[in-house]
């Protein structure tokens, strides 16, 4: 059986969800989408509704997508849609869910690892997050929310860049990248976005690749001077964010039953603030990549392709959290090599 695809939308108050994925619903890409929202606000999805079942919550578009509210929880929600799906009753090929502005995505993200009737319907591709221009600053100044949204996205777009300068932009891009050295940074004009930047990103695929960019990564984990914290915009570290991000390298190979008796005390006792983390690893006695991620406290690895013979064995992890206990991990870490 296909499992289904899911992608969480996620954002601010006002950055600009809704927009986005009207565009999305609206565009001629043969893709059939049932969208999950946590509540109707005033704005819902689209008024060109064929039928609406009030007593069911699920409302069909012209276009064959539907959009329904949660009216228990999402666990229900989602094996309810799946068995009219499998009946024959409902006819979609991906789900989006929406989060409210003020949600936390890590237990959403949660509930595709955990519930076993869930992972045997869906497949959880990627966390997208809106992150509105204008007001961003001082949202993620006050809003731990706001925070928490960038740190689990696989990929940010920036509504209405066109309200601020230049260097506004640059000031917030470098900001972002610092908190979430993982995800993708795309700028969305009304939400004009190619379904490239939306679907199949495989955020939550272990085997996919581990991007970093040396450049970004040595700016985000390494900017400082001896006079003290760096001034320039581009270090920004005048914002103090409890949110960001390390990346750990090691050419050493682990040794896989240290690694998963360190590691994982480390997140039984700091998982709540350990927001996403991903890694390919250098694992001891296999000559093929092992590749993990986790969300919170849940873990998942899985064995990649061969190393290659050109290829630098070397482990990269990077982690992404609030107030991370980047000294515990390292040292954990570095105890669990060979």
């Amino acid at each position: 059986m296909t499992l289904i695809s899911v992608t969480i939308l996620t954002g601010f108050l006002g950055a600009g969800k809704t927009t986005l994925l009207k565009r999305v619903l609206h565009e001629s890409h043969g893709h059939k989408f049932a969208v999950i929202e946590n509540e109707f606000g005033e704005e819902n999805i689209d008024n060109d509704i064929l039928v609406t079942d009030r007593e069911e919550n699920i409302i069909q578009m012209s276009n064959g997508c539907i959009c329904c509210s949660i009216r228990d929880d999402l666990r229900n929600t989602l094996i309810d849609l799946a068995a009219k799906k499998h009946e024959g009753v409902l006819d979609f090929d991906r789900v989006f869910i929406e989060t409210t502005g003020l949600a936390d995505p890590g237990p959403v993200a949660q509930t595709f690892f955990m519930d076993e009737d869930i992972v045997a319907s869906y497949h959880l591709d990627s966390i997208i997050t809106l992150v509105d221009a204008k007001h961003a600053s001082q949202q993620l100044d006050e809003r731990q929310e706001a925070r928490r949204q960038v740190g689990f996205a696989d990929q940010i777009l920036i509504s209405k860049s066109d309200l601020v300068s230049a260097d506004e932009l640059e000031q917030l891009i470098a900001r972002l990248k610092r908190m979430n050295l993982r995800a993708s940074i795309d700028k969305v004009h009304f939400g004009e976005v190619p379904l490239t930047k939306v679907l199949d990103l495989q955020g939550f695929n272990l085997n996919a690749v581990l991007e970093l960019n040396s450049d970004e990564e040595t700016s985000a984990s390494h900017c400082h001077h001896e006079s003290g914290p760096c001034e320039h915009h581009h270090c920004g570290h005048h914002h103090h964010d409890d949110v960001k991000s390390f990346v750990y390298r090691a050419e050493r190979p682990f040794d896989a039953v240290r690694l998963e008796s360190y590691l994982g005390a480390v997140v039984q006792v700091h998982g709540a603030k350990m927001l996403r983390y991903k890694g390919v690893l250098n694992m001891n006695g296999t000559n093929r990549k092992v590749i993990f991620q986790g969300v919170h406290q849940v873990m998942g690895s899985d064995l990649g392709p061969t190393w290659q013979p050109e290829e630098q064995r070397e482990s990269r992890m990077v982690f992404i959290g609030i107030d991370l206990p980047r000294a515990i991990l390292e040292e954990a870490l570095e105890q669990s090599l060979v």
